[in-house]
């Protein structure tokens, strides 16, 4: 028996070995320049008018597919391998329908101009008789859109606002004063592109007779310039408007331009009361909204134009600040809508009527995420919440009286669901931290059908590298707990010391700590983690779905409670048996660039190391509409702009630090980082710093993303 046992033990210590021996370890080569871990997704979708069927780009063709039956056979809708115009083959960058969906507009040549804005060369394709009309012979057009009639395609170019009329087969010219750097007609500026999220600037009325369009005159806005280098004997400069914190902003009129009589009326201005014109949206009877909100953003009104009248219908009002978001829809009453609000302390859903009336449709200590859709039919109105914590998202639907609410998601961790047309169906995108997408099709009660994309590949390849799971913890900050993730290295032992590695954002409108999977960055922390490091992440306050009270806690001071925060938890982390509390450093991106500066000079007692990427490193020198929402300007709060400037703290700086920026980034501009440089070497601070050329805020393309990680991997194993 004992022979036995011994026999057996040793075949089992084999079959341990082997599987060992098996496990791949990890590389940056792996992670930033191989499809290795890529995740299988459904792109694209675009539901039909039926409700019943969508369409996706796949492979240069628009094909159809039943929702009902997805993964049958689909039906070709346009095969863009045998188009063409004037013998030139089209590649489709994007499509839309005409409402009748007889029509496609087709997006070519497709050419980025910031975060979210591009050009393209715009076709117009007949599905019936496959005749082929070019939007316009100049090309380089913006924003095309049909009108609701599908007789019409409205278009931005060269900053001003024109539209082709199908029917006669004539363009018009909505504006001519459209100039660069000046006057921009039909679209929007690079702030509101940015902070607002918006980037179309012309909305065609329900019934297509009008348009109601912005006009910026950016004139007065301070202009910027970048230096690209391509190999030139001089740099090419590139100068567009920003408007920094207390600089002006665009002046902006919004127009409303009548079709029939080619004539366009200017109806609201900026003035002393009204800075922004964040949204605006008609209702179903053919109402213009318009949401208007003052220089501090803590004051948003609703004026819905008709015709020659105007009307304050609805307004949120804060001591701080109002969030904008796109959580807005039209009854079919034509006297009502939906909205979010943080006014009772935590995002809830109201409906509004045009009368001043309101009904609260959810609530609890717990914050909506998203209104994702109305059932005009049933009045079912479908929601995604943190209702479950912080780092939670779960699909939910409720009726218009709030009374009857009930979850639509089965499983625990993130979720976020894309509503046909009629809310007859939705396609559910779940992850949790450590699980890749699982995309399934459900019906409106949440039935699910059928499951699309299961990534089962992606989860065998994991399963080869036997990863240690992310887990979630609390962690104490400077007052209270707060949410964190954790991942330690493979074969983890209490009795021996580890180094910890904080990767961190900590800012307004963002959080890090999610139940949900995070691709390439996951991949990083693993490796990190295989190298022998202890990973954690930490949303301190100022950050999400923790209610209003704790987001805004950071008002008029931004980076001085998050670095309390981030301060004590690495103390507390640094108290763990099995942590080295003299190897514990600190990494972040954008504004979490700015806290890592802020911890390696503020908490420079506990952080050793500390890697800032495309840091914000004075609020001073950041966009007006972001940083006066939480800041207000710097004429009116100056010492909420330097007490917590990382720059006027460069002398407390003791360990080591790696300060990384694009040359090419239109968002947080280079001039951050040369700024804390140059405070550095005036104090004969020690640093290292990598600078890409010509690379946006995201720092990619080509080997960039290989290059950047790879450095900090080595900065990190040789100062940490």
């Amino acid at each position: 028996m004992k022979k036995l046992q011994s026999i057996s033990l040793l075949i089992l210590l084999l079959l341990t070995s082997n599987i060992f021996a098996q496990q791949k370890e990890l590389s940056n080569e792996l992670i930033w320049s191989s499809r290795t871990f890529s995740a299988d997704y459904v792109y694209s979708v675009n539901s039909m008018n039926d409700g019943e069927h969508f369409t996706a780009l796949e492979d240069n063709k628009i094909e159809k597919y039943s929702y009902k039956h997805f993964g049958g056979e689909s039906e070709t809708i346009l095969d863009g391998v045998n188009l063409n115009f004037n013998d030139e083959p089209l590649s489709i960058d994007d499509y839309s329908f005409n409402t009748t969906e007889t029509k496609v507009l087709l997006a070519t040549n497709v050419t980025s101009i910031y975060r979210r804005s591009f050009t393209a060369n715009y076709f117009i394709v007949d599905l019936k008789t496959k005749e082929v009309i070019k939007l316009s012979t100049a090309g380089n057009e913006q924003l095309a859109d049909f009108s609701p009639d599908g007789n019409k395609v409205g278009y931005v170019q060269n900053n001003n606002l024109l539209y082709l009329d199908l029917v006669k087969g004539e363009t018009i010219k909505i504006t001519e004063s459209g100039e660069r750097n000046k006057i921009i007609n039909g679209a929007t500026d690079w702030v509101y592109e940015e902070e607002f999220e918006l980037t179309k600037g012309f909305y065609w009325s329900t019934d297509s007779k009008k348009m109601a369009f912005y006009q910026f005159d950016e004139s007065a806005v301070p202009e910027f310039t970048m230096d690209f280098y391509y190999g030139k004997t001089y740099p090419t400069p590139y100068t567009f408007k920003y408007p920094k914190a207390g600089e002006d902003n665009s002046k902006i009129k919004l127009f409303m331009y009548d079709v029939v009589t080619n004539t366009s009326k200017k109806i609201i201005e900026t003035d002393s009361k009204y800075e922004y014109f964040p949204r605006l949206k008609w209702t179903l009877d053919n109402k213009l909204c318009v949401l208007a909100m003052n220089r501090h953003q803590n004051n948003l009104d609703y004026i819905i134009v008709d015709g020659d009248a105007q009307e304050v219908v609805y307004t949120d009002k804060s001591d701080t600040y109002v969030e904008v978001d796109n959580n807005l829809i039209f009854l079919k009453d034509g006297k009502s809508f939906l909205r979010t609000s943080e006014k009772d302390g935590y995002r809830h859903i109201y409906k509004c009527g045009f009368d001043g009336s309101e009904t609260q449709l959810t609530k609890g200590e717990w914050d909506v995420v998203e209104l994702k859709g109305l059932n005009q039919t049933t009045g079912q109105v479908y929601y995604v919440s943190a209702r479950e914590g912080a780092i939670y998202k779960s699909l939910y639907v409720t009726d218009l009286n709030g009374k009857k609410c009930s979850r639509l998601s089965d499983l625990k961790g993130a979720n976020d669901a894309d509503f046909s047309t009629g809310m007859k169906y939705y396609i559910n995108y779940y992850t949790n931290a450590n699980q890749p997408y699982l995309i399934t099709l459900h019906n409106a009660k949440g039935k699910q059908l059928k499951v699309l994309k299961d990534n089962q590949k992606l989860k065998s390849t994991l399963a080869e590298f036997n990863l240690p799971k992310k887990e979630f913890i609390t962690i104490k900050g400077h007052d209270q707990d707060l949410n964190a993730w954790i991942i330690k290295p493979k074969n983890f032992d209490e009795s021996k010391k580890y180094p910890v590695y904080f990767t961190i954002y900590n800012g307004p409108g963002h959080n890090t700590v999610t139940d949900s999977w995070d691709g390439s960055n996951y991949f990083y922390h693993q490796l990190l983690a295989q190298n022998g490091y202890i990973v954690i992440s930490v949303d301190t306050r100022g950050t999400m779905f923790r209610g209003a009270e704790f987001k805004k806690s950071t008002y008029l001071q931004l980076g001085k409670l998050e670095t309390e925060d981030m301060i004590a938890c690495a103390k507390t982390v640094g108290d763990w048996s099995f942590v080295d509390e003299n190897r514990v450093g600190v990494q972040g991106w954008s504004y979490g660039g700015y806290m890592t500066s802020l911890c390696m000079t503020k908490g420079a007692d506990v952080f050793k190391m500390g890697i800032a990427v495309a840091p914000v490193t004075n609020w001073r020198w950041y966009d007006n509409i972001y940083t006066e929402r939480f800041m207000r300007t710097p004429q009116e709060n100056p010492n909420g702009y330097d007490d917590n400037s990382p720059i006027n703290h460069v002398d407390k700086m003791k360990g080591k630090f790696l300060i990384v920026h694009g040359t090419g980034d239109d968002n947080v501009h280079v001039q951050n980082t040369f700024e804390m440089t140059e405070a550095m070497v005036a104090k004969n601070i020690d640093f290292d710093m990598a600078v890409y050329t010509n690379k946006n805020h995201g720092i990619y393309g080509g080997y960039t993303r290989l290059h950047l990680f790879n450095k900090m991997l080595k900065f990190t194993l040789n100062n940490l």
